[in-house]
């Protein structure tokens, strides 16, 4: 179980407690619910059936003297266990058998007047193991009772003070052996908000680590006029969202200390338009170097081509005008980049040749210098660890930038990514309309495949998720689509129509061919795994249809359905589950009612919690810890203790 020491063993906090602390008698116990009653056993009997199973048989008397049958089955070393006349503490269920009340399989515990451990309290049942029970474990608990005034306390005396919170001590003996509920509750606040102040410890400290090098030369002056400038130079208003971010990053760059900050945005929301307005005003208040790092050589080249053009598109508009805004110079580096060509463009990076660089994971090789790198943007940031970051770091302490379109409810952005400040993008540019969400059973599937048909015939094209990439030898996945079956079965059903299969499997330079090709509409329909999920803008494909939704998690499928809604066509969202009963799923319903993707990462937080959702489930964090993230109120008081801290530090 993980637990080596008695601190380990002290701090194996129970899942729930059961009162069992008011005592009955045979007279006033109801029927047929669980109780707990005192008294002694007599008249103890093993009886072998007829079918060879063996049942211990006694009396009860109970402290008014009204007796009881008492049955256990298969469990002939009661026998041994228990004496006539030794008194004892029974819980079970009262029944009437026949013209009798007897009491089946009841706990026992013997009652020589010391403290009771398995009844007459708040008794904790803990997480069991398969050869460890919970009754094992409060027996052990016992033993150590004296040891729990050992443990060390973890949180500063103002904390404590200021929060009325229990010791470290108190909390552990609370949930072992509680006097009332209260005190269960108390202590569970105690080691939730303690949980979560390391967290912030912990993120914080690594801000404050990433922060650490002052250095004159990243003072990057706001250009004031620029953005104006730049905006000026678009078809359309930036939102104020991204206005809003636009300032609260470039405020953060007027400091002398690196920047470290997320900008999380939903689905379209516009994160590619504030990430190029800062890049602009980085070239031209600083000269400096600007590095966009993103998960995968499509994103990577359709960056290249969007932000390439909005930055020559502006120096244009400032050319035409007489505005000083030096010509950008733009360079793509991919794993797939010949080997002469990427030689060159290392070259001229060292020798600050390009003021920005877009790439995968070929950014952060040793091969790669900057002359004067004043800014890195990670897009899709989870998808990259600390290791990464801090190889970025490395080519010249620079602002960072992180984007992600995975809505993160602001609780856990303050918790998962306190490290950063955060900046949120709330609404989506331009006038997209609504994508039309139904949650379909397979025994619709006519249905939508002829309108399906139809909306090709007007000239739009079709995305089809499926969760696998060929036929799975799990028995838990049989049912579950995958690609290769659905690309073959889709020949046959719309053969009328050109088909095209992508995922994980291909090579960079097939998926890109695949890509390009939709985009440039050599295809219909598009069949693929979640290697779409990422970043892909086809503003002419309209209808997506999920395989097996109910597999995936509410914000993945509103990442799915993003890649849809991009032009001012209708476009629509058939979420198809494996059987007709998951069709009903309250779940998957949210996902008709809601284009929010804070609102479905709220709900999935809800439902799902944050343990399922963080991985913390086998992780041994207690559930009531693992809760705690969903309360902002407590997170807010934890990160400003943390930051009072580390200020007195």
């Amino acid at each position: 179980m993980g637990l080596e020491t008695v601190e380990d063993l002290l701090l194996y906090f129970p899942r729930a407690h059961e009162d069992l602390s008011s005592m009955c008698t045979i007279a006033t116990a109801p029927l047929d619910t669980k109780v707990t009653m005192s008294g002694t056993i007599d008249k103890r009997k093993l009886v072998r059936t007829r079918s060879r199973k063996q049942l211990v048989t006694a009396k009860f008397i109970d402290s008014d003297g009204d007796i009881c049958d008492v049955i256990w089955f298969n469990q002939p070393h009661i026998m041994r266990m228990l004496r006539d006349g030794d008194a004892v503490v029974l819980t079970g269920k009262l029944v009437e058998s026949g013209y009798k009340l007897q009491l089946q399989s009841p706990q026992f515990e013997k009652d020589g007047g010391a403290e009771l451990v398995h009844s007459g309290r708040l008794v904790p049942i803990y997480p069991q193991h398969e050869k460890i029970s919970t009754k094992w474990l409060r027996e052990k608990m016992v033993l150590l009772k004296p040891a729990i005034s050992e443990i060390t306390e973890t949180l500063p005396k103002e904390v404590l003070k200021e929060e009325n919170f229990l010791s470290r001590a108190e909390a552990v003996y609370a949930l072992h052996f509680p006097e009332n509920g209260d005190d269960v509750q108390r202590a569970k606040n105690r080691l939730a908000y303690e949980n979560l102040y390391d967290m912030q410890i912990q993120a914080l400290g690594l801000k404050h680590e990433w922060q650490g090098v002052r250095q004159e030369r990243l003072k990057i002056p706001m250009d004031v006029q620029l953005i104006r400038n730049f905006f000026s130079s678009l078809k359309f208003t930036p939102t104020d969202s991204q206005k809003v971010a636009i300032y609260e990053i470039l405020k953060d760059m007027e400091e002398d200390k690196p920047m470290s900050r997320l900008l999380e945005g939903d689905v379209g929301s516009g994160k590619t338009l504030v990430a190029t307005a800062v890049i602009a005003n980085v070239i031209k208040s600083a000269g400096g170097q600007c590095a966009l790092m993103v998960p995968t050589e499509v994103l990577a080249k359709q960056h290249a081509e969007s932000i390439g053009k909005a930055l020559i598109g502006f120096y244009n508009y400032c050319a035409k005008r007489g505005i000083d805004m030096p010509c950008p110079q733009v360079a793509l580096l991919t794993g797939s980049t010949p080997k002469a060509q990427a030689a060159q463009v290392r070259d001229r990076i060292e020798s600050g040749g390009f003021d920005l660089v877009i790439g995968t994971h070929a950014l952060i090789e040793d091969t790669v210098k900057f002359k004067n790198l004043m800014l890195v943007i990670v897009d899709e940031q989870h998808r990259f660890g600390v290791a990464q970051r801090k190889r970025l770091r490395e080519k010249g302490n620079p602002h960072f930038l992180s984007m992600t379109a995975t809505p993160i409810p602001r609780t856990l952005a303050l918790t998962a990514h306190g490290h950063h400040d955060l900046s949120v993008l709330l609404e989506k540019p331009g006038n997209r309309k609504p994508i039309d969400t139904k949650v379909v059973s397979p025994t619709e599937r006519k249905t939508v495949e002829l309108f399906i048909d139809h909306q090709i015939e007007e000239g739009r094209q079709v995305f089809v998720i499926c969760p696998l990439i060929s036929e799975s030898t799990n028995e838990d996945m049989l049912e579950m689509k995958n690609v290769e079956a659905e690309f073959k079965r889709l020949q046959e059903s719309f053969s009328h129509r050109k088909i095209a299969s992508l995922h994980g499997r291909m090579t960079s330079q097939e998926k890109e061919r695949i890509m390009r090709e939709f985009k440039d509409k050599q295809y219909d329909i598009l069949v693929s795994t979640s290697v779409i999920e990422v970043g892909i803008d086809v503003p002419n494909a309209t209808i997506i249809v999920i395989e097996g939704a109910e597999r995936f998690g509410l914000s993945q499928l509103h990442q799915f359905r993003g890649r849809v809604g991009r032009s001012d066509h209708k476009s629509h969202c058939f979420l198809f589950t494996t059987n007709p009963e998951q069709a009903r799923s309250t779940r998957l319903r949210a996902m008709e009612k809601y284009d929010s993707g804070f609102q479905l990462a709220e709900i999935d937080l809800q439902i799902r919690g944050p343990g399922e959702l963080f991985g913390l489930r086998q992780s041994g964090i207690p559930e009531f810890v693992a809760a705690s993230l969903m309360n902002p109120e407590l997170v807010v008081r934890a990160r400003q203790a943390a930051q009072r801290f580390l200020k007195m530090a």
